[in-house]
């Protein structure tokens, strides 16, 4: 088991940390069950200066106080009442940058990933866009501001590289608030990987 170390998530570079995410495995181990795959599809989320962060203009409240946590933390937080999203909490403490996972490729576990969708074959729904991430997984909020050095969840460097050809750069789903910020192209994913969100696949 190779996790990737501490000093990986201090990167205050939130778009360079969005990029190197992919290829990484991510995995969680709940009720001693270890499910997971590799990173296809992620977002940044330039903290405070971000119209599209959750912490945009230094806003902290119950909700986003993990955001301003010290890099290497999840990130959990339950979206239109139903999806709960996974995010890696990523530079010092204090600036709150974080990493969307919105699609993995399944490797492990994929019989638990199958029961907790409620599927009985896997299809490329099954870990494409970040609340079917965080439902595979097993994630919810009890996860929020956990480690991710714990036995719990961590994400593994197990050598995959992706050429930059190899990586769409683009502007993020669902932020249109953010205005001009909606435009930066802060969502990578994986070109032709088909558990990326549609249409890009």
């Amino acid at each position: 088991m190779m996790k990737l170390p501490e000093d990986f998530y201090l990167n205050s570079n939130v778009v360079e940390v969005a990029r190197n995410l992919l290829g990484k495995y991510l995995f969680t181990r709940i009720d001693g069950v270890v499910s997971g795959g590799y990173i296809v599809e992620t977002e940044a989320y330039n903290g405070v200066i971000d119209k599209a962060s959750h912490a945009y203009g230094n806003r902290l409240t119950p909700r986003t106080q993990t955001m301003f946590e010290r890099g290497g933390v999840a990130y959990v937080y339950l979206c239109y009442g139903i999806h709960e999203m996974l995010n890696v909490v990523t530079s010092v403490e204090g600036q709150p940058h974080a990493v969307l996972i919105r699609a993995i490729n399944p490797t492990q576990g994929i019989d638990a990933m199958l029961y907790r969708r409620n599927m009985a074959l896997v299809k490329p729904n099954i870990t494409a866009g970040p609340g079917s991430v965080g439902k595979a997984l097993g994630i919810n909020r009890k996860l929020n501001n956990i480690s991710f050095q714990s036995d719990t969840m961590w994400i593994e460097d197990r050598g995959m590289i992706f050429a930059d050809d190899e990586i769409a750069a683009v502007p993020r789903i669902g932020v249109a608030y953010a205005k001009e910020d909606a435009l930066l192209p802060y969502r990578f994913y994986v070109k032709g990987n088909v558990y990326v969100s549609k249409p890009n696949r």
